[in-house]
């Protein structure tokens, strides 16, 4: 096992990588395949921690970069009718991010989204972290029983780029994409499905 600022700093970065980086249960998974005597609770601790942070960063970033430089002011005027909805929402949010937490589906596009809607990070920090700590304990108590009663080489382990891996990660590239050009307006007040007619570029 690598040490814990190592692992923690391996699991910040790959949680920053806005797509196309292997799922953090996986790497938890595959340290608990080949070292089953690793302690599962420390391990779930430090990923949930270090993914919280990464994810929250990638959130931030995406305001940053994202929306300050790169949507023009017709794109943020559409993002922030949105914004306005979940800001009286916050149970509903706080929910919806927890009950995610406990998938295992990427979380790299839900942070972009919510980070462009420029709303307090922490809402969705606290659910995330319990449900990553939650899932990744189960993963890597899974990965270290399976250890003792499976040979797996370590290649097979450490493979992740699967046509499922892949395809995941276009469909939530694609879903950032529709819910910056969705017309929410048009939504929310018709329920009709229109593009805003605002460019992704940025603002002359």
């Amino acid at each position: 096992m690598p040490s814990p600022v190592v692992l923690f700093a391996i699991i910040f970065v790959l949680n920053l990588i806005p797509a196309f980086a292997p799922p953090t249960w996986m790497v938890l998974s595959a340290i608990g395949f080949t070292r089953p005597d690793a302690g599962p609770m420390f391990m779930a601790l430090i990923g949930a921690t270090a993914a919280t942070l990464g994810r929250l960063s990638l959130a931030r970033l995406s305001y940053l970069i994202v929306r300050q430089r790169w949507l023009s002011e017709r794109s943020r005027q559409n993002i922030d009718l949105v914004k306005e909805r979940l800001a009286h929402q916050r149970a509903l949010t706080f929910g919806v991010f927890l009950a995610y937490a406990f998938s295992p589906f990427p979380s790299n596009s839900l942070f972009i989204a919510y980070g462009l809607t420029s709303l307090n990070l922490m809402l969705v920090a606290i659910p995330f972290f319990i449900g990553r700590f939650l899932t990744y304990s189960f993963w890597v108590v899974t990965a270290e029983a399976m250890a003792h009663h499976l040979i797996l080489d370590s290649t097979s382990v450490g493979t992740y780029m699967s046509a499922y891996f892949i395809l995941t990660q276009l469909l939530f590239i694609a879903i950032v994409y529709v819910f910056v050009k969705l017309d929410w307006r048009a939504w929310f007040l018709e329920k009709a499905v229109r593009w805003s007619k605002g460019s992704p570029g940025k603002q002359p």
